[in-house]
């Protein structure tokens, strides 16, 4: 059968012109008028996703507000005062690494790591950081010029990466491709005009591809339940959207069922793209909160006293300890938010004092759990870790010895799917502001990520205009990063 853009085609369709329907005639032309040869674009289309994979699974610890490089891994202990930070270096696993005093179990897991130091782009602004970092397209709003989601957003590679595995012999059916945990990142900022921030939906994909998204509430308006200690009835994990303060009662669902129905019956007569794929996603949810599969992956309670404590009983630790139990469960691509929370977060433009007591700490207990954790498990070369943020801290501080945005240079670390061991990639100058070394770019990021999943950048899906476009414009992976 045909395969065109990713999606299969009506294998009814015989090869003659009267067979072939307007719609395909149209973009066989425009493949033309997109400068793509018809040799180029049938080899583009006949790709299959997941060959030759090397991860099956990605987890995402995506760290929103932009930690600063020279508190975590490009440690300046020469530099100015003004420039390297109160913050001592410590050695690290990995030869000529040194790292933040406040990432202690992180330097004993650099062993099983790349540290990219050398991120870069020129979006200095946190919303289309964002959204540049979890798609590797630019983001189509302006600097300042807005806050949330758009249906002209590039879809997410998580939402990619749904849309993929949807169409593939064998998939999943009650546990999700793609989830965001623990919240939708921006949702529990207190920001009148802000709803959800951009970089984790399907954009114009279609909202059939939006990540599954928990919820979890704080306790008042200062709270912050990334970092401090939840109890086991805060750590409902519920499908937002869907259940909000109650629980997994099947009898509950089965009501939410018949008025869903009820619903679908009122609008039935309506010819609605959008209120129809609404309501796919509100099934698809639904199919998952009532599959056992799906709500044991998402009782956190099954884990072990022991393994819990290990990850940290912080709202960042225990969902990271869930995107491992999903990706146990079948999932392939879970995006962990650790959001900020009414100015309490990464954007360090005030004082270091939150990031050395609170940030860093919790960060680095939930990520060296998980690399070791993964490891042990057997799961860490078929899982690829990413944990970053969408940009970096200004060199020299601010006269409240904060650091504002820059986006010019910041760290990832990389971990399993094939990535190298216990190595450093990219140099940087003395005061850690710009890259000595040809920069990786959230475009070549994206397309490391996929090709570690097996799939090509040049793989091809349907915008919204029906064009044949490449996942990733512009993005070349960075094979040097792979073992």
């Amino acid at each position: 059968m045909l395969n065109i853009n990713g999606r299969p085609q009506n294998s009814t369709l015989q090869s003659t012109c009267q067979s072939i329907s307007r719609r395909h005639l149209l973009q066989a032309g425009g493949a033309g008028l997109l400068g793509l040869s018809l040799p180029r674009l049938l080899a583009a289309e006949s790709e299959q996703p997941f060959v030759n994979a090397r991860a099956k699974s990605v987890i995402f610890l995506f760290l929103f507000g932009g930690p600063s490089q020279l508190e975590t891994f490009d440690m300046k202990p020469e530099a100015p005062e003004k420039i390297r930070g109160p913050f001592k270096p410590i050695a690290s696993r990995t030869p000529g690494l040194q790292v933040c005093e406040h990432l202690p179990r992180t330097a004993m897991v650099t062993d099983r790591c790349t540290i990219v130091r050398t991120m870069s782009h020129s979006f200095n602004d946190h919303s289309g950081g964002g959204h540049y970092i979890q798609t590797g397209q630019r983001w189509h709003v302006p600097i300042g010029g807005g806050f949330n989601v758009t249906e002209k957003d590039w879809p997410s590679m998580g939402s990619v990466v749904e849309f993929l595995a949807g169409s593939q012999p064998g998939a999943v059916g009650d546990i999700p491709a793609y989830a965001v945990l623990p919240n939708s990142l921006g949702r529990l900022q207190e920001y009148r005009v802000l709803l959800r921030r951009p970089g984790e939906t399907a954009g114009w994909l279609g909202r059939g591809y939006d990540p599954i998204t928990t919820r979890i509430e704080k306790r008042n308006a200062k709270d912050n339940p990334y970092w401090r200690d939840c109890t086991d009835e805060e750590l409902t994990f519920q499908i937002d959207g869907l259940i909000r303060h109650d629980s997994l009662n099947l009898n509950r669902l089965e009501g939410r069922r018949s008025l869903l129905t009820q619903f679908d019956d009122a609008r039935r007569t309506l010819n609605d793209r959008s209120m129809n794929v609404y309501s796919e996603f509100q099934q698809r949810a639904l199919s998952l909160v009532t599959s056992e599969r799906t709500r044991h992956a998402l009782d956190v309670t099954r884990e072990s006293p022991a393994v819990r404590d290990r990850y940290g009983r912080h709202l960042f630790g225990q969902s990271t300890l869930m995107a491992r139990r999903m990706i146990e469960a079948g999932a392939r691509f879970v995006t962990v938010h650790y959001d900020c929370v009414d100015g309490y977060s990464w954007d360090s433009h005030q004082n270091s004092t939150d990031i050395g007591k609170h940030l860093l700490p919790t960060m680095d207990q939930a990520l060296a759990a998980l690399i070791s954790d993964l490891d042990e498990r057997g799961m860490l070369d078929e899982t690829l870790v990413v944990c970053m943020g969408e940009m970096g801290r200004t060199p020299k501080a601010n006269a409240n010895w904060g650091r504002d945005h820059w986006s010019t240079l910041f760290p990832a670390v990389l971990a399993g799917g094939g990535i190298r061991r216990g190595a450093i990639f990219g140099e940087t100058d003395a005061d850690a502001a710009y890259a000595v070394t040809p920069p990786v770019s959230p475009e070549c990021l994206a397309a490391s990520i996929y090709h570690s999943l097996g799939i090509s950048s040049e793989f091809r899906i349907r915008d919204a205009q029906g064009r044949p476009t490449p996942i990733v414009p512009n993005g070349e992976p960075v094979l040097e990063l792979f073992s």
